[in-house]
């Protein structure tokens, strides 16, 4: 590879290349989408270079980044960049104590915040932390605190143009090298304190260089940046899109992703299995409530859909008589299922967590790709990925082009490539023990097959070992249960237990239903999920659907709780995924109350 191809260099290029075409889309507070150029990004990114020079940002410095994704976001991670310094991201919903390890164990110089709520947690550390100098708001609703060193993004855009900060910059692109640290991502994984896990420049290019290599991606393609930018996915996916010269739409507001999907059209998306198994629910729920004629209209284009999935899944021919089927059940049913999700898609990303395999089907039959890949925040996220005409749902993907991947003790994933971090901030001892023989330890389980292809069997770490010896991989059975559309969450219990148990959040929309068919409607969440009948109810589709697991590996009891688990209660990480230990202390006495 190349050396010292600079994710900057790429922008640059790009501004020339395309002008002014559309390279940004951001929603404004009407909600209709407003554009960026691509000579007006590169020319953004310019000046808030400048402007971080001004504010005395030098090479190596720490800079934090709160927000919610804003064109803002990628501007300033680009700046840093193109000055050396280095970002230290935040997810905007961080409370005011995890921001505060994470900025003094950085010793960030300025604090980049997007809204009101951001704001307010940099303006409580501004006063427990020297080395905060500023903080920067991207949104000019924000409303400053007097006697707080702040000021609006536009007017820190002005100081750069102040001062001659253009030979400055000069010598700064001179001397940037693709092996500069380029950020910091905090990774709590789900147990034990936040690490910091050091990504350089080339780590990032290696990412695009690879992705370029697997998937069929093209400057025409639109794609809607709707997870957190703060996320190793979304960060990773943004630098590939906006590299390769596609449009990119701005969504500030993750929850109106149904709806931006709508109106932005996209045609590729990286997104978490949360959004699939949603769309999945509403779906079959719309469904439920409709006529018997237009139910079963629905199951025969869905199993027609099935039908002629499996002959391209076997790269067969489709018969005719299929394909003039599949052509009416396509336009009748399953053309309008796409249109809910835009109808531009010719694949979407899923990473994050296990998707059911039931649901991946679910959306093949419809005419939806899902493109399963692998990774973790030490590997700028993919790992392994499926090919463009892979239906091989039962793997996380093939590996991907010159990484290195092999199986190392416990069945460990073991990876080795371009794409691999630097180590742990300030944390040698953890970085001596992710590594041997260059290869990084993911803490995952898994197996190779001899085509490349990577099946994930658990994270080693979550592994339960019962009271009689018993091994039991949770997620396992937590993927397959979760299927259910009476499910929301589901956490397994069981280690050094005599038994399998499961805390359970079930799925507001069905639940609803559930509770008016059983005549509870008029009772709170609370005293209807401790109702005898609704328990039973629940434990018995759990036994159908685990019935084919070894005896020791199913559920024998349950609690259903009447909140779910959420980042600000500290019960999921920022992927997404639950913390064990956390949900463990927090309903010890529901656990205690099943043995």
């Amino acid at each position: 590879m190349e050396n010292n191809i600079l994710l900057t260099t790429i922008i640059r290029n790009n501004s020339i290349k395309y002008g002014s075409r559309n390279a940004l889309f951001y929603q404004k507070s009407d909600k209709s989408w407003s554009p960026i150029s691509w000579a007006g990004f590169y020319q953004k990114i310019e000046d808030t270079a400048r402007a971080l020079l001004a504010s005395g940002v030098k090479p190596g410095d720490k800079v934090a980044i709160m927000s919610r994704n804003m064109p803002e976001w990628t501007i300033s991670d680009y700046a840093l960049q193109m000055v050396r310094a280095v970002s230290v991201p935040l997810f905007a919903s961080t409370s005011a104590a995890q921001a505060e390890y994470m900025v003094k164990e950085t010793e960030c110089v300025l604090f980049l915040v997007g809204e009101q709520e951001q704001y307010d947690v940099a303006a409580e550390l501004m006063q427990k932390l020297p080395a905060l100098r500023k903080i920067i708001a991207f949104d000019g609703d924000v409303k400053l605190s007097a006697g707080v060193a702040s000021e609006y993004f536009s007017d820190f855009l002005v100081s750069g143009s102040n001062g001659s900060y253009d030979a400055q910059l000069q010598v700064l692109a001179g001397e940037a090298s693709d092996q500069d640290l380029c950020t910091i991502i905090y990774t709590s994984g789900t147990s034990g304190e936040p690490k910091g896990v050091m990504l350089s420049v080339a780590n990032f290019v290696h990412c695009v260089r690879i992705h370029d290599l697997r998937i069929n991606i093209s400057d025409q393609d639109v794609s809607l940046c709707f997870l957190p930018l703060s996320h190793i996915f979304e960060r990773g996916w943004t630098f590939i899109v906006l590299s390769k010269g596609m449009t990119s739409y701005y969504l500030r507001n993750p929850k109106e992703v149904v709806d931006a999907v709508k109106v932005v059209k996209p045609t590729l998306m990286c997104s978490v299995p949360r959004f699939f198994e949603k769309t999945f629910e509403g779906v079959n729920a719309k469904i439920a409530k409709s006529s018997a004629f237009k139910q079963a209209l629905f199951k025969w284009s869905i199993n027609t859909g099935g039908k002629r999935f499996d002959y391209i899944s076997n790269k067969k021919p489709v018969p005719f008589a299929l394909k003039i089927a599949y052509a009416v059940a396509n336009k009748l049913v399953l053309s309008k299922g796409r249109a809910v999700l835009g109808g531009n898609f010719r694949f979407m990303v899923c990473g994050g967590a296990s998707l059911s395999v039931d649901i991946i089907r679910f959306f093949e039959q419809v005419g939806i790709h899902i493109k399963i890949g692998y990774g973790l925040t030490e590997t700028v996220a993919t790992i392994t990925c499926l090919l463009d005409d892979d239906l091989n749902t039962d793997s996380v993907g093939k590996v991907m082009p010159t990484i290195d991947v092999k199986i190392g003790e416990n069945n460990e994933i073991m990876v080795k490539g371009g794409t691999v971090f630097m180590g742990y901030y300030k944390k040698p001892e953890l970085t001596a023990e992710a590594f041997s023989d260059g290869y990084f330890h993911t803490g995952d389980a898994g197996r190779l097959d001899e085509h490349g292809y990577l099946f994930l069997t658990d994270r080693i770490k979550d592994i339960i070992k019962t009271s009689s010896g018993k091994y039991i991989a949770p997620q396992k059975i937590e993927s397959m249960l979760n299927g259910d559309k009476y499910i929301e969450q589901i956490t397994v219990i069981g280690s050094e237990r005599k038994y399998i148990t499961a805390l359970v959040v079930p799925a507001a929309m069905a639940f609803a239903e559930l509770m008016k068919e059983m005549g509870l409607g008029n009772k709170s969440r609370e005293d209807q999920v401790k109702e005898k009948a609704v328990v039973d109810f629940y434990q018995k589709r759990i036994n159908e659907v685990q019935k084919d697991l070894s005896p020791y590996e199913q559920v024998k009891k349950i609690v259903l709780l009447p909140e779910e688990f959420t980042i600000q209660s500290g019960e999921l990480t920022a992927s997404l995924k639950i913390k064990r230990r956390v949900v463990a202390e927090r309903f010890k006495e529901e656990i205690e109350s099943m043995y």
